[in-house]
């Protein structure tokens, strides 16, 4: 059966930079509309993140007044998907030929482990070589910037990718005091970003790289992927 890699972050906290801990964790449409999606096109999915360990849910997902009235159902798919897969895979021990897809859902996790987890980053360079296709949404492209090669340069430069925006932060009131802006940071770094407006779906492809602005750009960019497989 064709596979597909959700890589998730181990992080449960996000240090500001007054020294204060933001509680975080995943974000429940961003794992549950791609799964959702892929396996209903008969893909078997899989999960892995640092060392195995399973985050929890950022409860600001599970809020409908932030996160939408779907909020419910995309936190029993993803609550009923993690509980029937079991143990996650620590990524230092993912074969990249089990996989069709590599997928990087948010969370404000990613701006914390992900952006700097060397295994992964051997995982992101290795698959875009080989052309698997590499999919991100929202606070999920920080985990691309790790895919740096043995030449110290970033595999993504250059790329066009989307993320969750400058304004978008702002707006969910955690741009201040934040150690870093993401889709600064991707700019800074070399990527060519590309935002739509606030809070709707927007979804950038570049060759096997495909990006997800927000949360409602997680079964729009999952599509996309599967129209390319």
């Amino acid at each position: 059966m064709r596979k597909v890699l959700i890589v998730m972050s181990a992080a449960d906290t996000w240090i500001r930079t007054d020294g204060s801990a933001y509680p975080t964790g995943y974000w429940a449409e961003e794992l549950a509309a791609p799964h959702a999606e892929f396996t209903a096109a008969g893909f078997a999915v899989d999960f892995a993140s640092p060392g195995g360990v399973l985050q929890p849910l950022d409860r600001h997902s599970a809020d409908p007044e932030i996160a939408g009235p779907e909020c419910a159902r995309h936190v029993e798919h993803a609550a009923a998907a993690l509980r029937e897969f079991g143990p996650l895979l620590p990524l230092a021990e993912v074969v990249l030929d089990d996989y069709a897809a590599i997928v990087l859902p948010g969370g404000h996790g990613p701006v914390v482990d992900l952006h700097e987890d060397a295994d992964l980053g051997r995982l992101l360079v290795a698959a875009d070589r080989a052309g698997v296709a590499i999919a991100a949404v929202c606070h999920g492209p920080a985990a691309l910037l790790s895919a740096v090669d043995e030449a110290g340069d970033w595999r993504f430069a250059r790329r066009r990718m989307a993320a969750f925006t400058d304004e978008e932060e702002r707006l969910f009131g955690t741009a201040d005091g934040a150690p870093w802006l993401l889709a600064s940071r991707l700019r800074e770094r070399g990527a060519v970003h590309e935002g739509g407006p606030a809070y709707q779906p927007f979804t950038v492809r570049d060759g096997n790289l495909f990006t997800g602005q927000n949360p409602a750009s997680s079964g729009p960019m999952a599509r996309e992927v599967l129209a390319a497989l």
